[in-house]
């Protein structure tokens, strides 16, 4: 018989005699001196501990200064360090503690995740957590928690503090509008900017658009506030401005629990403080610029902040260039003394050389939308019905199998978890068998969860889809033909149009089907 001697692995040989490249993450969540002196003591700690170490090699020092925890996409260094580490320059990471490294727990689980699939394990020294050795993501997923309730804590505070301050009138603007500078108590006039700003407001009120004005600023090669190009959005938000009369309004926005930041349409109080420095701008032209403009609004039947605002016009955002895949905007073309609608590339109007597509008249379009919904009333029975009888037939019976699978076997994980626990209780199984155990299956169950999550999102656009075709299906077999564009059904039946060119258009229905008509 022969012999089979098993030769144990050597963990510490992964990387083949070379030294572990360790780097360290650091951040202070302020700019204040205090914060300052952290951040260097953090810097020197990681640099001469790794050093000291024969078997590790410095792989860099990453430091955050004076940035929020809450949002990893703030923190250049961070996404540095990420880099870095695809880049294989790194094999270890240490930091002071979860707080330090995230306070955001989704992006907390999120990094770690992404740092194990690279085979690069994090440290956090104050929770003495190695995530290389754990079995399960569950104790770092209750502290991150912990830590991402005393950032929100933290921010209840400052949002405190700041909400006296306006309250009582003593909160400071550090960075004032355009037009004004901050000389390090107060807002000051900027003479030269100043002079815009009247200008704005001054062609507004003679009748001009924000856009007329923007190209006439642009013209003139005069910067905006970044020394950047001036747009029709610029000039409307200084014509909304109220700082240009000397009145500041505060908490025009507010950030939610989830650090994203919202305009303050009255969820949260506001506080007016009036004669808070020297005005531009008196209150009657102010007034009379805001009342221009609502009744221009008016005029085209637009309600800012409603949807109608963001779409005007059924087409609009709906439109695609199928050369560049940018979205169309609708403009008025003037032929002699005839004007009509067409609707254009965004990225061939600024730049004809990035995007040949030409415009498409708007009539065009509409009556492309017109025969194709007759050719579909007139040949529902050909098209639709075996279509929708197709999608409903099938409809995922394999994925229903499975996720009712998948619940017994949740049911199994629960039990054998309820069967370790009396074991340990009755004293045959000691702790860290109990936990390594116990982990493991919690680990399958997470799994089996987020298979079944994905299983029934997947049902539930299949069973969308049906419902759409349905409904599409129902309106034609009423076998009504249009005589003109009906804005409310393309809205209801149609996705977007995708121009392959200016005599083809693809309809994206909501259905799922792709049907085309040549203009």
């Amino acid at each position: 018989m022969k012999k089979v001697t098993k030769i144990e692995e050597n963990k510490k040989a992964n990387f083949h005699g070379r030294k572990l490249r360790v780097a360290a993450y650091c951040r202070v969540s302020t700019d204040s001196n205090e914060q300052a002196e952290s951040l260097k003591a953090q810097k020197e700690h990681y640099e001469s501990y790794i050093k000291s170490r024969d078997d590790w090699e410095f792989a860099g020092l990453y430091y955050d200064e004076g940035i929020t925890g809450t949002k990893k996409e703030k923190r250049p260094q961070l996404r540095k360090m990420m880099a870095d580490c695809k880049a294989g320059k790194i094999n270890f990471i240490l930091t002071k503690s979860i707080s330090r490294f995230s306070r955001n727990t989704a992006d907390c689980l999120e990094l770690t995740r992404k740092l194990l699939t690279l085979n690069i394990p994090v440290y956090f020294e104050k929770e003495d957590i190695n995530t290389g050795a754990m079995e399960s993501e569950l104790f770092l997923s209750i502290l991150s928690s912990m830590a991402q309730n005393e950032s929100v804590s933290i921010s209840q505070n400052g949002k405190w503090s700041v909400q006296k301050r306006f309250e009582n009138g003593t909160f400071k603007i550090s960075y004032p509008p355009y037009g004004y500078d901050w000389d390090g108590e107060k807002m000051v006039i900027n003479p030269a900017q100043a002079q815009v700003v009247k200008q704005i407001f001054s062609e507004t009120l003679s009748g001009k658009s924000s856009p007329a004005i923007a190209k006439e600023l642009n013209a003139g090669h005069i910067p905006s506030r970044r020394n950047g190009h001036w747009t029709s959005t610029t000039v409307r938000d200084i014509l909304a401005n109220e700082k240009y009369t000397g009145d500041c309004l505060f908490q025009k926005t507010y950030t939610d629990f989830q650090f994203n930041r919202h305009h303050n349409r009255g969820e949260k109080n506001r506080y007016l403080l009036q004669n808070h420095h020297e005005a531009i701008i008196s209150h009657e032209d102010f007034n009379m610029a805001a009342a221009l403009i609502r009744e221009r609004a008016a005029e085209k039947g637009v309600e800012k902040g409603s949807r109608k605002y963001q779409n005007r016009y059924p087409f609009s955002g709906k439109i695609i260039c199928g050369e560049c895949g940018s979205t169309f905007k609708r403009r008025i073309h003037t032929c002699s003394d005839f004007k009509y609608a067409a609707w254009c590339c965004k990225t061939h109007i600024e730049d004809k050389s990035k995007c040949s597509m030409k415009f498409i008249r708007e009539d065009a379009i509409q009556f492309a939308f017109v025969t194709m919904i007759n050719k579909l009333v007139f040949a529902h029975r050909l098209i639709l019905k075996p279509y929708v009888e197709t999608i409903k037939s099938s409809s995922s019976d394999d994925a229903v199998r499975r996720v009712q699978k998948i619940q017994t076997l949740l049911l199994q994980n629960a039990e054998q978890r309820e069967t370790l626990q009396k074991l340990m209780a009755q004293g045959y199984l000691d702790k860290i068998l109990y936990s390594k155990e116990k982990n493991e299956l919690l680990m399958k169950a997470n799994d089996l969860r987020t298979e079944a999550d994905s299983l029934n999102n997947r049902k539930s656009e299949g069973i969308h889809t049906v419902t759409e075709a349905t409904a599409l299906l129902h309106f034609t077999e009423k076998g009504v033909m249009l005589d003109d564009f009906d804005g409310v059904l393309f809205e209801k039946f149609v996705n977007r149009i995708l121009v392959k060119s200016r005599n083809e258009l693809c309809f994206e229905m909501k259905c799922g089907l792709t049907l085309t008509e040549r203009i």
